[in-house]
C-alpha cells in the first residue's frame, strides 16, 4: 500500500453476489451476457491505494459498460474515489490489462474515467487510451508490479 494516502477514509460498500460465466468468451451471445455481467470480471480487482475491490469502492458499476457490436467497441467508465485520485491511471491500465484477456481482440477498448469525477480528466483519458503511453507505461516494472499486484492479489 501506498503511505500518505490520497483518501485516508474511502467509503466502502458490500460486493454484491457473483454470476458464474458458462458461455464461450468469443461467441455473440456472450457479448450479450458480457455486457450486463461484466463486474464479475473486473470486481475483485484490487485499489493501488487500499485493501478494498474497485467494486467495493463503487469505482465500477453495471452501468459503467457500452458495447457496441456493430463498431467493435467496448466503452468503460469508472469514478475514482476522489477527484484528486492520482491513482486513477494506474486502475485504468488494470482494467485494460484485465479486459485484453476476456474480449475478442476485434474490439476497440476505451476506457475512461466519468465525466466530472476527475480533476485532470482529459488528461487522464488520453493516458489510457494512447497504445504507446500504455505500452511504456506497462514496460516499467515497478508500475508493472503495481498493476499485477492490484490484478492478482488475495489480499480481499
Amino acid at each position: 500500500m501506498t503511505l500518505g494516502l490520497i483518501n485516508a477514509n474511502p467509503v466502502v460498500h458490500a460486493k454484491k453476489e457473483r454470476v458464474a460465466r458458462t458461455e464461450d468468451p468469443h461467441s455473440d451471445k456472450w457479448l450479450k451476457f458480457f455486457d450486463s455481467n461484466f463486474v464479475n470480471y473486473v470486481r475483485d480487482i484490487r485499489d493501488p491505494e487500499h485493501p478494498y475491490s474497485l467494486e467495493q469502492l463503487s469505482v465500477l458499476s453495471e452501468e459503467s459498460i457500452t458495447v457496441d457490436e456493430k463498431l467493435g467497441r467496448i466503452l468503460i467508465t469508472f469514478t475514482p474515489t476522489i477527484q484528486h485520485c492520482s491513482m486513477a491511471t494506474v486502475i485504468g491500465l488494470c482494467l485494460r490489462v484485465k479486459l485484453k484477456e476476456f474480449f475478442p481482440p476485434h474490439f476497440k477498448l476505451d476506457i475512461r474515467v466519468a465525466p466530472g469525477s476527475h480533476a485532470n480528466e482529459e488528461s487522464v483519458n488520453k493516458q489510457l487510451n494512447d497504445k504507446e503511453r500504455v505500452a511504456a507505461a506497462l514496460e516499467n516494472p515497478n508500475l508493472r508490479q503495481l498493476v499485477d499486484e492490484c490484478l492478482y492479489s488475495n489480499e480481499l
